[in-house]
């Protein structure tokens, strides 16, 4: 299954790039599965498992972890922001 992974705020500046695209195996099919397969792959994908408060977006949709994910999908990691 290919996806696109996209990282924001300091999400992208822990993992050093702002997207990547990636071939995941069928048995990585929710959010949370997904979150947890890339934490796996080095130290800086860590950063998605100490990330409080970790939001995802699924083909630009806010979703919870528990989303199911397909291949062509465009996930989207976002950590906690504020505005003003």
């Amino acid at each position: 299954m290919m996806l696109k992974i996209l990282y924001f705020a300091g999400l992208r500046e822990a993992i050093g790039s702002g997207a990547e695209n990636i071939d995941l195996p069928a048995t990585v099919n929710t959010a949370a599965a997904l979150r947890d397969y890339l934490a796996r792959l080095d130290e800086q994908h860590g950063v998605l498992l100490t990330t409080r408060n970790l939001r995802i977006a699924i083909n630009q949709k806010m979703l919870g972890m528990d989303a199911a994910i397909a291949d062509g999908d465009e996930i989207a990691f976002f950590p906690p922001v504020t505005g003003g």
